[in-house]
Formats: C-alpha cells, sequence, structure tokens
C-alpha cells in the first residue's frame, strides 16, 4: 500500500544558466482554462541567479564531508585517506586523532560530520566510520573534543557501535544533529545484506534517532518498548543506503538521500516508523524496487526519485536566503554519476514542485557533500580519487 504518491522527476541542464522542469500535472493545469483574473495577475516567480564558485581548499582526496567550526575554519573528513583536517583560508592543516584504527575498505572509511551548535564553548564534532575491532570491524558513530589549537581531536565516546559492514560496501553513513531537540539522526546503509533493512534488531539500512551525547533510544522513538536495545533506536527502516540527511528550517521536517541500484535514487520524507520497502530478499537481488509494494504492511513511496538511470544522489541541503532566488527554499542534492547538484523545490507538504540543475556546478567532476554555512553559502565536496576539492557557491 503507498502512503505518499511518487514523483518521478529528473532535470539536467545543458545550458549556461539554470534548467527548470515542472511535473506534468503542474504543466497540464497550466494548460487548462483560466479566469481573467488569474491570466492577468500571474504570481511572480524569482529569477535564478548565476552561481559564482570558488575553491575553498585544493588537493584533497574523497573528501566525504565538510563542515564549519567558526573563524573561518571548517573540518573536512577523507574517506580512503582516514585524515581530519582543519581548513582556513585556503591552507590545510591535518587533526591528530587515533586514524589507524578507521577500517577503510570499499565504500566505507571516514565519513560523516557533525559540529556542535555550542562548539566555541564544548569543541565538540561527531564522526561516523568504519572502526576495527577486537574480533573485526563495524561502522560506527563516535564523539569528539578537538583542542584548543585545533591539532588534536580526543575521542569522547563511541555513542552508536555495531552498524553491519562486510566488503565495506552499502557503509552509508550520514549524521545529523535535530535543531530542536538532543536527537542525533544516523543514516545507514545495510552492508548489502539482504536481512538488514527490514530486521528491526539490525541496524543496517535504517535511520536512527539517539540522544547525541549518550547514544540511548529516544523516549519518543516509534520502538522505544522494543525489548531488544537495537531496535529502540530505529527510526525508519527499508533503507538501501542512506547517504545524506537534512531538516527543513521551515519546519523541522527531515528527509533521506540514498542510492537505488541501477535505477530510483531517492529523496524520502522520515516519519517515525515508516518503512520505505527495500527489500532484496535471498541472494541480495538488486532487480526488486526500491519502493517494494507488495510487501507486507504499508511502504512510504520516495517524494523524488531519478527514474533510471541513478545518478547516485548523496549529501543534501536546504537553501536559505533571498539572495538565492528561485534556488532559495529549495533542497541542493549532490550527485556523484550524474556531476551535478539538482535544486529540488517541494511545497509545504513535501510534493515535488520544480527540479533546477545549474550548469555552474555541472564542471566539477562527482559531488559528494553539500553544507549550508551561516552566510547562506554552500560548501560541495568533490569526490573524484584524486586533486579533490572543497568549493564555496553563492549567488552572484
Amino acid at each position: 500500500m503507498t502512503s505518499r504518491p511518487a514523483v518521478l522527476v529528473l532535470a539536467a541542464a545543458l545550458g549556461l544558466g539554470a534548467l527548470g522542469t515542472d511535473p506534468p500535472a503542474l504543466a497540464k493545469e497550466a494548460a487548462g482554462s483560466l479566469s481573467p483574473i488569474q491570466a492577468e495577475a500571474p504570481a511572480p516567480r524569482a529569477k535564478a541567479p548565476g552561481l559564482r564558485v570558488r575553491t575553498v581548499v585544493g588537493g584533497l582526496a574523497n573528501p566525504w564531508d565538510v563542515q564549519p567550526i567558526g573563524g573561518g575554519r571548517f573540518l573536512v573528513t577523507e574517506r580512503d585517506r582516514a585524515r581530519l583536517s582543519v581548513v582556513r583560508k585556503g591552507q590545510r592543516r591535518t587533526v591528530r586523532f587515533p586514524s589507524a584504527k578507521v577500517w577503510v575498505s570499499g565504500e566505507t572509511g571516514l565519513m560523516s560530520l557533525a559540529v556542535d551548535p555550542a562548539f566555541d564553548r564544548t569543541r565538540r564534532f561527531w564522526t561516523c566510520q568504519g572502526w576495527k575491532t577486537g574480533s573485526g570491524q563495524d561502522v560506527r558513530v563516535s564523539l569528539w573534543k578537538l583542542s584548543d589549537d585545533t591539532r588534536r581531536a580526543t575521542l569522547v565516546r563511541h555513542v552508536v557501535t555495531g552498524l553491519p559492514t562486510t566488503s565495506g560496501r552499502h557503509g552509508g553513513c550520514r549524521v545529523l544533529l535535530d535543531t530542536g531537540s538532543t536527537a542525533l539522526y544516523v543514516g545507514t546503509g545495510d552492508a548489502a545484506d539482504p536481512t538488514n533493512p527490514r530486521s528491526l534488531t539490525s541496524l543496517g539500512g535504517k535511520v536512527l534517532r539517539v540522544h547525541r551525547r549518550t547514544g540511548r533510544a529516544l523516549p519518543d522513538n516509534p520502538f522505544a518498548d522494543a525489548a531488544d536495545p537495537r531496535q529502540r533506536l530505529v527510526w525508519t527502516y527499508g533503507h538501501r543506503n542512506v547517504q545524506g540527511l537534512a531538516q527543513r528550517p521551515s519546519d523541522g521536517s527531515v528527509v533521506s538521500v540514498e542510492h537505488g541500484s541501477d535505477r530510483d535514487d531517492e529523496v524520502n520524507a522520515l516519519s517515525p516508523g515508516a518503512d520505505f520497502g527495500w527489500s532484496p530478499g535471498p541472494g541480495y537481488d538488486e532487480s526488486v524496487p526500491m519502493t517494494d509494494q507488495s510487501l507486507p504492511g504499508e511502504q512510504t513511496e520516495a517524494i523524488w526519485s531519478s527514474g533510471n538511470p541513478t545518478i547516485a544522489t548523496s549529501g543534501a541541503t536546504w537553501v536559505e536566503g533571498r539572495q538565492w532566488g528561485s534556488y532559495a527554499g529549495t533542497l541542493a542534492v549532490a550527485a556523484l554519476k550524474g556531476e551535478e547538484v539538482l535544486f529540488l523545490r517541494f511545497d509545504d507538504d513535501l510534493v515535488l514542485q520544480r527540479t533546477l540543475a545549474p550548469a555552474a556546478l555541472q564542471r566539477y567532476g562527482r559531488l559528494r557533500s553539500v553544507t549550508r554555512i551561516a552566510n547562506g553559502h554552500l560548501l560541495v565536496t568533490t569526490s573524484n580519487g584524486a586533486d579533490d576539492r572543497v568549493l564555496r557557491v553563492s549567488p552572484r
């Protein structure tokens, strides 16, 4: 059973400016009859400004995430090098931390970042990474404290451990601090294990919601009373490989972005206990739908899907500020294979209205993460494997 209609729209801009496309339902409505009043007073649509793209820092290899820490400084993770850096005024300096403990394999390594809003006082930040354990490895979320001179990070505690991993495929992992509570959201991958996405006692193929400092389940989680402590952490399930999480400033709603198999990358609107329908079954059969409506119960359809083929959507953030014109209020989604950033406009009910794909961001190769900073500018990381960069994107 479907709880939200699927809207499948993919736009690619081939010109020098931004290209907009409207869903068929909107085009049909526009083609219908209009009253004289409607025809004389159409709602004005903001224009898309030109974009200025500058390099913040180069010489990186697969930077997975970037987050500001104040004073014009940024933390950057590099997945395969397991390297954490502070960047300021175009200069990069390595932060000492137990990088030898980071397990790097396939799509897994040093990945997502989240910075305490009170960082000036606490010096704390979170990472998600593969980790070497006494009996093998897992993926885990860790809380760190950065020294005053930004040269060393000390482990405070591992907040969530035991995220499943096998070869390193589908390791997730995106973390997001809730702006209105003590919650930390963790988007995980299914580790290419067919049982993980739908097993409520597995932490793979989920979005988890935990207390940001302790890692404990929050009392209003949908399975907070479950007997298994792992199930208590689950916010949503039935995911394949969550790569992005973003919270809309206007209403606090959270969306996830994830990779499809050979079709249907997705943006999903999260609600407690929702099942997003990924169930590859015995042998990890990736020919099944991303949202399989033949499964028992109710599966929630995506609010955006790439269709066929995939573009490998990844990190995302909401765009804010009148200076952004028609980009303001959109969800900016980076694409690895698609080598672009899509700006998706949704209405108040998270129904897709319009897609923009500016050509200015189609010349840097694979793009991994998008981060909004205090002045509304966006930071975008490239993921080409060599001579990667952090880009700053601003409206002209």
